[in-house]
């Protein structure tokens, strides 16, 4: 028996601008410790004493080289499966049981389906819980991981727990978000459990309720899984097959409807980190009850979070707020406020700019840049390849460009010329010349690029030959 880790990496979180963006959510950034939280999600489970498969991932096409990278650099190496769009959480589940079915040799795969981007304090408590839900779901059951309450919270939907032996129990209810009455009520019965979202099973018995309660979506994830093509190191499912699956979440696609709903209490400080409110309860605050990352100098403050990205950022007599700096933006709000913050980003998508896709420093599978500067006819841009990493070779129609390397060694590709530059050293790629860079050594390449002409748009480039796999394309 094989337990197989169902990552969900999706969303764009939002409410968590302007640190995290569309094209660089939540869930890769390092928000609570130095590891991701995709990263932290699956480095968890490593104490489970299971035959732990690598981990299937489902993310959307612009995020596939971070999440891959980010789980390389722990030393798996997972089937990352992408979305044409999302369909919420109940077809990609059923597209991760249809795979790992099949990858099975006919033996029963335990689905442990987990969301990128929570926070669990006490893993202990965590791989407990799974170590009881593994027999339970062995034998059929569909197994959530209902949070024992901490407060009358309305923001989380609810579980109500029935009879059960030990420690797994009978689903009776899941219940909508409620108001705040109604919450207390619930944390006073001890009866209700937050809905996390969670859950183990096995991939046959999940696709056997799919068959029974949605066979609609059924048979479109299997079209799209049957019709999906494999291409460098990437799952890519049928977009029309998988745009015609209903779109509906785990709960209303199959626990809310099956008889073999069972819930395990988990009490491991979880938290969904829904919004810069919900990080400062978890973030380490001081005396006052701050939290405070980068370099933040606070007179007089209290019960606020306040983070710096690039530069100094100083706050006097602040109570109850929020402060975040990024080298492109700076957002401020009263914690109670937090949630708004989606708001405020939906005012920014309406009018176009694209602090809301992107923040200055883009990454690649190659490596990043950082926009430094830019005028009409140029732009200065501070290039990072990794160790290793190439990128594609390509031509610009309508931008010519200088490099000046600052570190490491970077080995150059100009038309027909291959040589090395040093820091120090510099070179002019004119237009409509066949351009790349490598990076031959085990130090990060720095280079100082500046682009001159009519155009300097990121579309401006034809790719000849590509390491990712993006001949044609433009990320």
């Amino acid at each position: 028996m094989k337990l197989v880790p169902v990552i969900l990496c999706g969303g764009s979180g939002s409410r968590l601008w302007p640190l995290s963006r569309a094209m660089y959510p939540k869930q890769l950034l390092p928000l609570v410790a130095e590891r991701t939280m995709l990263q932290d999600t699956v480095q968890r489970l490593s104490s489970l004493d299971v035959d732990l498969a690598d981990p299937v991932v489902l993310c959307n096409e612009a995020h596939r080289f971070l999440a891959a990278g980010q789980l390389q650099e722990l030393g798996f190496e997972p089937t990352v499966i992408l979305e044409p769009q999302g369909r919420n959480t109940a077809p990609a589940a059923a597209v991760a049981a249809l795979i790992s079915a099949a990858a099975s040799d006919g033996e029963q795969a335990l689905l442990l389906v987990l969301p990128a981007d929570h926070v669990i304090r006490d893993s202990t408590a965590l791989t407990h819980a799974i170590s009881l839900a593994i027999p339970a779901a062995q034998q059929g059951r569909l197994v959530t991981f209902g949070v024992v309450p901490t407060a009358p919270e309305t923001g989380y939907g609810y579980i109500r727990a029935g009879q059960g032996q030990d420690d797994v129990r009978l689903v009776e209810q899941f219940v909508e978000k409620p108001d705040l009455e109604t919450a207390r009520r619930y944390l006073e019965s001890g009866s209700y459990f937050w809905n996390s979202g969670m859950f183990l099973f096995g991939a046959d018995s999940f696709l056997e309720e799919l068959d029974t309660h949605a066979p609609e979506m059924r048979a479109a994830c299997k079209k799209a899984v049957d019709e999906s093509t494999g291409s460098d190191g990437f799952i890519r499912l049928d977009a029309d097959a998988f745009l015609a699956c209903p779109a509906d979440s785990i709960d209303y696609a199959v626990m809310e409807k099956t008889e073999r709903a069972s819930v395990i209490p988990l009490d491991a400080g979880w938290s969904d980190v829904g919004s810069w409110a919900s990080l400062h309860e978890v973030s380490a605050t001081d005396a006052a009850g701050n939290t405070e990352l980068g370099d933040v100098v606070a007179v007089d403050c209290r019960d606020s979070y306040l983070r710096a990205e690039s530069r100094l950022l100083t706050a006097v007599g602040l109570e109850g707020c929020i402060v975040v700096e990024t080298k492109d933006a700076v957002m401020v709000a009263p914690r109670e406020r937090a949630q708004d913050v989606k708001k405020l980003v939906d005012t920014l998508s309406s009018a176009q700019r694209e602090e809301v896709q992107l923040g200055r420093q883009v990454y690649r599978p190659w490596g990043s840049y950082d926009s430094l500067e830019s005028a009409p006819g140029y732009q200065v841009k501070r290039l990072e390849v990794l160790p290793g990493a190439v990128l594609s070779l390509q031509l610009h129609h309508h931008r010519a460009e200088h490099w000046v390397v600052v570190a490491g060694t970077a080995r150059i590709t100009r038309d027909d010329e291959v040589y090395d530059l040093k820091p120090g050293e510099h070179t002019y790629i004119p237009l409509e010349s066949k351009h790349r860079i490598e990076n031959p050594g085990d130090e990060t390449v720095q280079i100082i690029e500046v682009q001159v002409g009519d155009y300097l748009g990121e579309d401006d480039i034809v790719r000849f030959d590509d390491k990712y796999g993006r001949e044609g394309r433009t990320d």
